[in-house]
C-alpha cells in the first residue's frame, strides 16, 4: 500500500532536518575525540595518574548514560521540537567553562555535564528525523546521521594538532567545542513537532498543520498511518517482544562502541604503543578517522541494498578480525599496523550506522525516544569502562592483549546479531515497530481528518 507521507519524496525540508539532527553527533564526536589530543598537555600539567586519565577519558560517557535516558523520556513525554534546541545550550556554557579549570575534580565534572548534554540530544534528534522521513530514504539518512560523529572527530584531531603548538593549549581545545554547539542551537530554531507524537497526545489540530506544512497543503491526518495496538508505556521496554529488542540493541551497540571509543579517546596512546609515535600518532588517529567516515559512507549506501540483518553481521566479522590480527602482531610494520586500523575504521561503519537505524524503527512512537535512549544509556556503560580501562590495559596488559580483547567484543556482537537482528528493509515505522503476529498498523480513515475540521 502507498502512504502519502511514507512514501513522500524527498524534500528540502527533510535534508535541512537531517543536517540540523546530525549536528549532535558531530558535537559528540567533537568532545570525545579532541579530550585525547588535550590528554597530552593535561597529564603533565596535573600529574594525572592512568586512574585519573581514565576518569576524564570515560566522563562524558557516564554522562551520556544519564543525559540519553533521561532525555529520551522528557521527549516522548514533552515532545521533541523544545528539546531539541534546549538541550545542546548547556552543552556551550560547560564546553566555554572548561577553559577555566584548574584541577582535575572540576574537568570531570564539567566532562559529566558535557556529556549529560550530549546524550540527551540524540533520542530527541533521531525519534524527529525517523518520525518525518520517508521510508525509502530513512535508513540511509539515520546512517548518515552517525557519519557526523566521525566528521566531528576528525576535525577535533585537525584543531587539537594546531592548538598543541599554544602553551595551555588543552584549555582552547576543550572550550572550542561550544563553537558549532552554539551555531546547531541557531540553526534548529523554528524546527516543527513531530505530527506523529502530537496524534499520540491527542493534539491533532497541530499535528494537521504541520503536515500540510511539510507534505503539501492536500495532506491531511487521514494520510498519517495509524500505529495499531494497545498504548505502550516505558515499562513494556523491558518485557515481552519489546524486551527482547531492547537486549539486542543494547548488547550490538556496547559491542560496537566499546573499541571505538576507546580508540578515540586514546587514539595517539595506541598508536604511539604499536611504535607509531610523535606528530605521526595524531597524523594517524586523522586519519584512521577519516576511514572511519568513509567506512560510514559506504554502510549508507549499501544499508537498503545490501539488507539491515547482513549488513551488521559482515560489519561485526570483519572488523572484529582487524583487532584480533592488530593484537596478534603488535610488532608489524609500520604500513601492517596502519592497513589493518583502516581496515577496522573501514568495516565497522556497518555497526554504527545500525545504532540509529534499529532503535527508530523497532518501537513505537510513544516509545521511540526512550528507547533509543535507554539503549544509548546502557551501552555507554560498556563504553565508560572500556574507556576507564584502556590506560591501565596498556600499562599492565600491554597493546597485543588489549586489541585482542577489543576483537572478541567486536565478535561477541557479530554472534548476538547473528541470533536476534531482524530486517526491516523497505517497511514503514508501523510495521517495523509491530511485534511479530501484532496488527501493522493501517493509514487514519476519513473520521481522523474531520475530527479537526
Amino acid at each position: 500500500m502507498s502512504h502519502i507521507v511514507d512514501d513522500a519524496p524527498l524534500s528540502s525540508f527533510h535534508k535541512k532536518l537531517a543536517l540540523y539532527s546530525s549536528g549532535g553527533p558531530f558535537v559528540d564526536g567533537y568532545i570525545l575525540s579532541i579530550v585525547g589530543v588535550a590528554m597530552i598537555q593535561i597529564t603533565p600539567q596535573f600529574n594525572l595518574s592512568p586512574s585519573e586519565q581514565g576518569m576524564i577519558g570515560a566522563a562524558a560517557l557516564v554522562g551520556i548514560f544519564f543525559g540519553a535516558f533521561l532525555g529520551g523520556w522528557l521527549t516522548d513525554k514533552f515532545g521533541r521540537h523544545l528539546l531539541f534546541t534546549v538541550d545542546l545550550i548547556a552543552l556551550v556554557a560547560c564546553s566555554v567553562a572548561q577553559a577555566f579549570v584548574n584541577d582535575p575534580f572540576w574537568l570531570i565534572i564539567l566532562r559529566l555535564l558535557i556529556g549529560f548534554a550530549v546524550g540527551a540530544d540524540y533520542p530527541i534528534a533521531t525519534s524527529l528525523l525517523a518520525e518525518f522521513t520517508p521510508k525509502r530514504w530513512r535508513g540511509p539518512m539515520l546512517g548518515a546521521f552517525v557519519t557526523m560523529w566521525f566528521v566531528g572527530a576528525a576535525v577535533a584531531y585537525i584543531v587539537g594538532q594546531f592548538l598543541l603548538t599554544f602553551e595551555n593549549g588543552w584549555r582552547w581545545m576543550l572550550a572550542s567545542s561550544a563553537i558549532p554547539a552554539l551555531i546547531i542551537v541557531l540553526l534548529r530554531i523554528g524546527t516543527p513537532e513531530s505530527p506523529r507524537w502530537l496524534v499520540k497526545v491527542g493534539r491533532l489540530e497541530e499535528a494537521a498543520q504541520v503536515l500540510k506544512r511539510v507534505y503539501g497543503p492536500e495532506v491531511t491526518l487521514a494520510d498519517l498511518p495509524e500505529e495499531a495496538g494497545s498504548k505502550v508505556g516505558v515499562g513494556e521496554l523491558l518485557k515481552s517482544g519489546y524486551g527482547k529488542r531492547m537486549a539486542f540493541i543494547t548488547i550490538f551497540w556496547t559491542c560496537s562502541i566499546v573499541p571505538l571509543f576507546a580508540v578515540y579517546a586514546f587514539g595517539p596512546a595506541i598508536l604511539g604503543a604499536l611504535k607509531l609515535g610523535g606528530d605521526l600518532a595524531h597524523i594517524g588517529s586523522a586519519a584512521i578517522t577519516v576511514m572511519f567516515l568513509l567506512g560510514c559512507l559506504v554502510a549508507v549506501f549499501l544499508v537498503n541494498k545490501m539488507g539491515r540483518r547482513p549488513l551488521i553481521i559482515h560489519s561485526f566479522l570483519w572488523s572484529g578480525l582487524a583487532l584480533l590480527a592488530l593484537g596478534l602482531f603488535p610488532e608489524a610494520d609500520t604500513w601492517i599496523i596502519m592497513s589493518l586500523f583502516a581496515a577496522y575504521a573501514l568495516l565497522i561503519g556497518g555497526t554504527q550506522i545500525m545504532q540509529w537505524v534499529y532503535p527508530n524503527e523497532l518501537f513505537p512512537t510513544e516509545v521511540r525516544g526512550s528507547a533509543v535512549g535507554l539503549a544509548s544509556s546502557l551501552s555507554r556503560i560498556g563504553a565508560a569502562t572500556g574507556t576507564y580501562l584502556v590506560p591501565i590495559a596498556l600499562t599492565t596488559l600491554g597493546i597485543g592483549t588489549t586489541m585482542i580483547i577489543a576483537g572478541i567484543v567486536t565478535l561477541i556482537g557479530m554472534a548476538v546479531s547473528m541470533a536476534w537482528a531482524p530486517e526491516t528493509r523497505g517497511m514503514t515505522l508501523t510495521e517495523a515497530a509491530a511485534l511479530p503476529g501484532k496488527p501493522k498498523g493501517k493509514v487514519r480513515g476519513k473520521a481522523a481528518a474531520r475530527a479537526i475540521a
